[in-house]
């Protein structure tokens, strides 16, 4: 088995010119520079219905939640850029991580969730860039087991935010944001060591 962090990043958002895919992409590249393979994925990619238990219960898990699923397990940590909508986390954020937190067959409860390390940020147009949902992210991820670093970060004024290579044109907050992908990747090697 093989000491290099494995590290799954994405975005809350399904939208494609999503400024929260760029944001995790930026953390990405830090966790990359401290060691870590990082898998960016794109939650549109895993077309998931809404929760349902009875569908659960008659059915099992649909494919693309089994594949999503899969990926969690085969990962010890978690980017994860969430967009605010309202004043707390997107939809389809919430119900990716309810549907990766179903138990399949004899695994223990939360399989996907344990002993992972997770990073968290978020970006968007207004001045708080998010921080609001980041409170339910983090509060959610706790009650499943995860281990969220206590560095994150709400990025503001998205959209003029990113240069064409869609790195963070502030170089303060370009540091910030590799930082929590690099400190992920240091906390897991740490655990593991």
């Amino acid at each position: 088995m093989s000491n290099t962090p494995k590290i799954l990043a994405f975005a809350g958002s399904t939208r494609e010119a999503s400024w929260n895919k760029k944001l995790v992409r930026v953390a990405a590249e830090g966790a990359r520079s401290a060691g870590a393979e990082v898998t960016v994925i794109d939650l549109r990619d895993f077309p998931m219905p809404l929760y349902d238990g009875d569908l659960e219960a008659n059915e099992g898990l649909p494919e693309a939640v089994q594949r999503l699923k899969a990926l969690f397990l085969d990962h010890q940590g978690l980017l994860i850029s969430s967009p605010e909508y309202n004043g707390g986390m997107s939809a389809v954020l919430k119900n990716a991580i309810d549907w990766v937190s179903r138990k399949q067959g004899d695994e223990p409860n939360l399989a996907a969730y344990r002993d992972k390390v997770a990073g968290i940020m978020s970006t968007s147009p207004g001045r708080l860039g998010g921080l609001r949902g980041l409170v339910h992210v983090r509060q959610i991820l706790t009650n499943v087991g995860v281990l969220v670093i206590p560095q994150q970060h709400a990025l503001g004024g998205a959209g003029g935010a990113f240069g064409d290579d869609g790195m963070l044109e502030d170089s303060g907050q370009q540091a910030t944001v590799t930082g929590i992908g690099a400190r992920v990747a240091r906390t897991i090697a740490g655990l593991r060591s």
